[in-house]
C-alpha cells in the first residue's frame, strides 16, 4: 500500500471524486452546490490524499475561512472524509494540519467545526490536534444525532526580531477614548446610620 500524496484541490474535474468520497463516509447528504460553495470560494482550502499509485483521492477536507461576526478571522472544516480501508494512517491529521497551516499564512485565529456527538475517532483526532468542545449542539444533524461545537484558537505568530516596532504600544493618540460616565450625586444625610458591612 504505498505513499500517501497530497495535492491541493485543483479543479471541477476533482468534484465527482470528492462528492463520492463525502457521501460514502459521512452521514449528512450535500448536494452539488453546497460543494461547489466551499471549493469555487476556498480552493486553497481543500486537500486530497491520494495513494501514489492511484487517480482516486482516498481523503479530502474541505474548508472555508471568513470574518465571523465581523470581528474574528474563522476558518470552518466543512467535511473531512477518509475511505475505511484507508484510515489509521495519519490521512486524516495530515489533511486538516494542511488546510490550517494555509489558514494560518491567512491570519486565522480560530478554527471551528462540528462532529457528530458519539463519533469518538472524530473526536479523537481533533482533540488530538488541540481542538476543544465548545458546546454540545442538540438534534443538529438530519438523523437527529447531537453535535459537538469544537473550537481551534490559533495564537498569534510571533513576531520575529524584524518586526521589533509591532510590539513597541501605540501612541496615545491611536488609543481609543476613555468611556466617560455620569454618575449621579445620591443625597446625603449626616444623621444615615453608617452600615458596618
Amino acid at each position: 500500500m504505498g505513499s500517501i500524496v497530497y495535492r491541493q484541490y485543483s479543479g471541477e474535474s476533482e468534484l465527482p471524486h470528492i462528492m463520492a468520497l463525502v457521501q460514502h463516509e459521512l452521514s449528512e447528504p450535500y448536494v452539488i452546490y453546497t460543494y461547489r460553495y466551499f471549493l469555487q470560494q476556498w480552493p486553497h482550502l481543500a486537500f486530497l490524499a491520494y495513494p501514489s499509485q492511484s487517480s482516486d483521492p482516498v481523503g479530502v477536507v474541505v474548508c472555508k475561512q471568513s470574518l465571523h461576526r465581523d470581528a474574528t478571522n474563522r476558518g470552518y472544516i466543512a467535511m473531512l472524509s477518509v475511505h475505511k480501508n484507508w484510515r489509521k494512517r495519519g490521512i486524516a491529521s495530515t489533511l486538516v494540519r494542511r488546510s490550517i497551516e494555509v489558514m494560518k499564512k491567512h491570519d486565522v485565529e480560530e478554527v471551528v467545526l462540528e462532529t457528530e456527538f458519539d463519533n469518538s475517532a472524530a473526536l479523537s483526532l481533533y482533540e488530538s490536534l488541540g481542538f476543544i468542545r465548545e458546546k454540545r449542539l442538540y438534534r443538529f444533524y438530519l438523523n437527529g444525532k447531537d453535535a459537538f461545537r469544537l473550537v481551534l484558537v490559533v495564537p498569534p505568530p510571533e513576531l520575529g526580531e524584524e518586526d521589533e516596532d509591532a510590539r513597541k504600544p501605540l501612541p496615545i493618540r491611536f488609543m481609543a477614548p476613555a468611556r466617560m460616565i455620569t454618575i449621579p450625586s445620591l443625597p446625603y444625610d449626616s444623621d444615615d446610620e453608617v452600615s458596618s458591612r
